[in-house]
């Protein structure tokens, strides 16, 4: 008979799957080509002291990374997506509407957290960066970690599965540790289990933030390349909240908005409703996706 679980970490063919009573077990997936990844619910089968995936359950959403030109899922069934930035190190902003667009491409919620308010004249510049992304609606929130300010953060969390992305140096392990105290205490554990070792850093893994388990953290370490060649490049502007009103003036159907006449995005950028180094990504990303992907 089959047993329920939620896959809380994987590595290579390996992975660890939680029941609903919290006892944890590594399985193996069944067939070479079947996929888990962190945050699926699957069905799987006791064998002695490990298990195997035979089902994973209709997956809500799924998110993907980017490496080197192959694009690979790596969380499922988010609620939402925290995106730690700092006022130091300087954030890319290439990286940020990525990830943006990522969540926004799999209906998941994103929010911005800028970390270090301490630093008051970089937290100021960073924040005016972030001025753009206010106006289109994202959540932007000031933290300063290391003093122990997660602002509304916990409300946020609550009862919500979230998949936490920062470059190194932003404070995510700071940010980890606060909400979840044994956090590398687990992480340990888990990668024991794995025999990742020394691949801990790659490892994306589920925390529980409460004892009752009803809010999930991923912490997912680097800030990933967001693999975004799944995306239709004639979609990519229905993504782009500050893009979306201005397609309904263009003239043409299949506008790609960057050199047809009577264009609503080029008009709107002309007028300064769309800000310029937006619209530069915007010529960037269209033509990445229109590159022949790499698989």
């Amino acid at each position: 008979m089959t047993l329920s679980g939620l896959v809380i970490a994987t590595h290579g063919r390996h992975c660890v799957v939680e029941t609903p009573d919290g006892q944890r077990r590594i399985c193996h997936p069944r067939g070479k080509k079947s996929q888990v990844v962190v945050g699926d619910r699957v069905q799987w089968l006791a064998s002695e002291d490990e298990g195997t995936i035979e089902k994973v359950e209709p997956r809500n959403n799924l998110f993907y990374r980017q490496d080197e030109m192959r694009t690979k899922s790596f969380a499922a069934n988010l609620d939402q997506v925290l995106i730690l930035l700092a006022a130091e190190p300087e954030f890319s902003e290439m990286q940020l509407a990525r990830a943006l667009i990522a969540a926004e491409a799999e209906h998941i919620k994103p929010v911005i957290a800028l970390n270090k308010r301490d630093l008051t004249l970089l937290f100021e510049q960073a924040l005016a960066r972030l001025a753009p992304y206010m106006t289109m609606g994202y959540t932007v929130l000031s933290l300063a970690l290391k003093q122990g300010d997660l602002s509304e953060l916990p409300e946020l969390l609550d009862h919500k599965t979230t998949l936490v992305l920062g470059p190194s140096g932003t404070g995510k392990s700071t940010l980890v540790n606060a909400l979840i105290p044994d956090a590398k205490v687990a992480t340990g554990e888990i990668s024991r289990a794995l025999n990742s070792g020394k691949h801990t850093t790659t490892a994306t893994t589920w925390h529980w933030v409460d004892r009752d388990r009803h809010t999930g953290l991923i912490d997912s370490p680097g800030f990933q390349e967001f693999g975004l060649h799944h995306i239709d490049a004639m979609q990519l502007a229905a993504y782009m909240p500050d893009f979306k009103p201005h397609v309904a003036h263009c003239k043409f159907y299949n506008c790609t908005h960057l050199h047809e006449p009577s264009c609503g995005v080029r008009d709107a950028v002309n007028l300064g409703s769309i800000h310029a180094s937006r619209y530069r990504l915007y010529g960037l990303l269209f033509a990445e996706l229109t590159q022949p992907a790499h698989y």
